[in-house]
């Protein structure tokens, strides 16, 4: 996300912030260089031309020439401007005063539409709401099944009828049973339709008006750069969005739909999909998302992420384990399930502030939780909470059972060690540093 951006932006403003005295021109040279960047991240160009005009306004002003850290001063008005950029602060859902909240997401056939209504749901029941989905996408039998699927995963009602039926005689029905079983989300999952068919927008129009929903969401394909902003303004135009969301945006190097949208078509992103499980969709902070691109880290989001994955229970059970030097395999597997829930660990990586610097060239491979969960998995009671007893027999068993070598199972035994000696040091002041699971 954002990474072919970020690291072209750390590179200019390096070369700034190494210098004691800024001219003009050395910021007017750098900012053509952010031009082309941004240009290159797929950024609509009128946005590009309008961020730079403002960044040079602010930056070439004698407050920040004449400070005892320019360069610094310049990646601050950066930073300010892609936030304001990016929609300013977050957008959130706007909650009906009388419940049911009615959401319609729209969109592209293949945008994600299906997928993001269960993870949407999922974040409102994480909240403590009782949303409800509604398959609308009715002349597409799998889009009903699929949602269904998606709903038994979560404990989300879905309503649904028959392939083929109106949507519009749909919704009263979903409404009627939202209220009887005290729902206060009811999130309509509508078919894909091209915003050039005339007679599919019609249709949602008829929808709308049927409807009344509080919210009605674009969701689009991040990896679709400008068409993602182009398809914006089209359902805009005929729908008045509230706001968008991105999928695919764990895919998306580039990042030129997240900073163009806002500014084209006025509407905010509120929601980010960043990978494909059901609890893989972010609000979106454009503040924050600003830090990330300038490599500055997001260590609010890291916080909210650890607080929403970390049982505290077994956050308290794990202290007192580690106070009584009782760090076991089957501890080891609890942290590696939590960190899992985090997301991808690329991006946990991303939110430390310079770690992305750090990160550079390095391949960051998820799967290795994978293995470690599959070894210990595959050990016995007594040989995950005593290291001790695993000789070269017990060693070639558990390899096998999990589908790994005799190498893998030692690398994870010497890593184990490894912390264990590191949170020993922890224990007494010295500090550590992250251990590394490679495979």
């Amino acid at each position: 996300m954002f990474e072919s951006l970020s690291e072209r932006l750390d590179g200019i403003f390096r070369k700034l912030k190494g210098r004691g005295l800024l001219k003009e021109e050395d910021v007017i040279a750098a900012l053509k260089e952010v031009r082309m960047a941004l240009l290159e991240a797929d950024v609509n160009f009128r946005v590009v031309k309008d961020f730079v005009e403002k960044v040079r306004a602010r930056a070439v002003g004698k407050e920040v020439i004449e400070s005892i850290t320019p360069g610094q001063q310049v990646v601050k008005i950066v930073n300010d401007e892609l936030t304001a950029l990016m929609g300013g602060g977050q957008s959130r859902i706007n909650l009906a005063p009388n419940p049911p909240t009615v959401i319609m997401l729209v969109g592209l056939h293949g945008s994600g539409k299906t997928t993001t209504a269960a993870k949407l749901a999922n974040n409102f029941k994480r909240d403590g709401r009782r949303p409800m989905l509604v398959a609308l996408d009715t002349g597409r039998p799998a889009a009903i099944d699929q949602l269904r699927s998606l709903g038994s995963q979560i404990d989300v009602p879905v309503h649904a009828t028959r392939p083929g039926d109106n949507p519009l005689t749909i919704f009263p029905e979903a409404l009627k049973k939202a209220n009887l079983e005290g729902r206060d989300i009811l999130i309509l999952d509508t078919a894909g339709r091209l915003h050039i068919d005339e007679e599919l927008m019609a249709e949602l129009e008829g929808l709308k008006k049927e409807a009344r929903p509080d919210e009605i969401l674009l969701v689009a394909d991040a990896m679709t750069g400008q068409d993602a902003v182009n398809i914006a303004e089209s359902f805009n135009k005929r729908l008045d969005l509230q706001g968008v969301i991105l999928t695919k945006m764990d895919g998306d190097a580039r990042g030129g739909a997240a900073l163009s949208i806002a500014a084209v078509t006025g509407k905010p992103v509120k929601f980010i999909g960043v990978g494909e499980k059901i609890d893989f969709l972010e609000p979106f902070h454009p503040e924050r998302m600003a830090s990330r691109i300038l490599g500055m880290g997001d260590v609010v989001s890291l916080v909210e992420k650890a607080q929403q994955a970390v049982d505290l229970e077994d956050a308290a059970r794990l202290g007192d384990r580690l106070r009584k030097d009782r760090f076991t395999y089957e501890d080891l597997k609890t942290q590696v399930k939590q960190i899992k829930k985090m997301g991808p660990l690329e991006n946990i990586l991303s939110m430390i502030p310079g770690m992305g610097r750090q990160l550079k060239g390095i391949n960051i491979d998820d799967k290795a939780f994978v293995k470690v969960e599959a070894i210990i998995n595959s050990m016995t009671i007594p040989e995950r909470r005593n290291y001790v007893v695993l000789n070269g027999s017990r060693k070639k068993r558990i390899a096998a059972g999990s589908g790994t070598t005799v190498a893998d199972v030692n690398k994870l035994v010497k890593q184990h060690l490894a912390m264990k000696k590191m949170l020993k040091k922890f224990k007494r002041g010295k500090g550590f540093g992250m251990p590394q699971f490679k495979f």
